[in-house]
């Protein structure tokens, strides 16, 4: 099991596999039956991270679901991080996770299923952690390994994080550093490991929310595979205003900028970054354009308003002619 090395059976990575982002939003256009009304406080409108639909009036549930193919070798550490990250969603909307179920997609006739046994291990800590139940859930048979989370969490509706909520003159805040997708890439090819980057995406985005609760914030995302630019764009043009970006504010993980310059760029980041170029300012270098779409993975959250104990990397701004000006 330990010769095993599950990046080596999948094409892609993480959140750096997901459809690009321009592709995706023309499929969805054509999904009238999905958007917000009536009870459905949150659907596919915005790109928001999880769908909302009231209970009554202290009560919503959210809904969401997440999983990818292997972006680390060790198979209990990869269930750790596609747990943790579909939670995310949850957290993203302000919400409390209380149960998830296993979605796994396993080539059995190629890597023993004692391995998935330790993805599901893994998984099944992290929502422990979360304090969120996690049973059952589907599985099959397929060619590359998967693995992830449908959770169900609950929220106060009056008090939900969602992306058209931010107003211009908020600071903008990032809870977690930047970097993972390149690391991650480092590590499908290398092997080298990165604990700082596993560190990082094992983390749950729990007190990040709270805290944004606390600190007042209506609107917030969590980054991931469509990288820090990618998700504050959809932020900004779901609110109808636009944002500054300070690069040098911008935390990131140790080893990441390296990564970018010996060439481990996953290619969702370009894609990220193609999807925004045309709504971006910006006076900084190609390198750091790419660093700030890179295809994150288990994220932090960001957050229109400022959030104790974490970076302020930039402000929201009245609409102007590109939705982010980066300097």
């Amino acid at each position: 099991m330990s010769q095993i090395r599950l990046t080596q059976y999948a094409s892609g990575g993480g959140c750096a596999c997901k459809v690009p982002p321009g592709e995706l939003e023309r499929v969805l256009s054509d999904l009238p039956a999905s958007r917000a009304g009536g009870d459905l406080l949150v659907g596919i409108d915005d790109g928001d991270d999880a769908a909302a639909v009231r209970l009554d009036g202290d009560q919503a549930v959210i809904a969401t679901a997440d999983f990818f193919t292997p972006v680390v070798d060790d198979p209990y550490t990869f269930g750790r991080i596609a747990a943790t990250n579909a939670l995310s969603d949850v957290y993203a909307m302000g919400g409390t996770p209380l149960v998830g179920v296993n979605l796994l997609c396993w080539p059995r006739d190629v890597i023993p299923f004692e391995i998935a046994a330790e993805v599901l291990r893994g998984g099944g800590d992290a929502c422990a952690q979360a304090g969120s139940y996690l049973a059952g859930g589907h599985s099959i048979d397929d060619p590359e390994p998967k693995y992830g989370v449908a959770v169900t969490g609950i929220a106060n509706p009056g008090r939900l994080l969602r992306n058209d909520a931010a107003r211009a003159g908020l600071p903008l805040t990032l809870t977690k550093p930047l970097g993972l997708g390149v690391l991650n890439n480092r590590h499908k090819a290398t092997g080298e490991v990165f604990d700082e980057a596993i560190e990082v995406m094992t983390t749950l985005n729990r007190d990040a929310s709270r805290a944004a609760l606390n600190a007042g914030a209506r609107a917030a995302t969590d980054v991931t595979g469509f990288g820090l630019l990618g998700h504050l764009m959809k932020l900004c043009r779901a609110s109808g205003i636009s944002a500054v970006v300070d690069s040098v504010a911008v935390p990131y993980v140790e080893g990441a900028r390296q990564a970018l310059a010996d060439g481990y760029v996953p290619g969702g980041s370009r894609r990220n970054l193609d999807w925004v170029r045309p709504h971006l300012r910006s006076s900084v270098s190609e390198d750091e354009l790419v660093l700030l779409a890179d295809a994150q993975t288990s994220g932090g959250l960001l957050v229109a308003g400022e959030v104790p104990g974490y970076p302020v990397i930039g402000q929201l701004v009245p609409s102007g002619e590109a939705l982010i000006t980066v300097r």
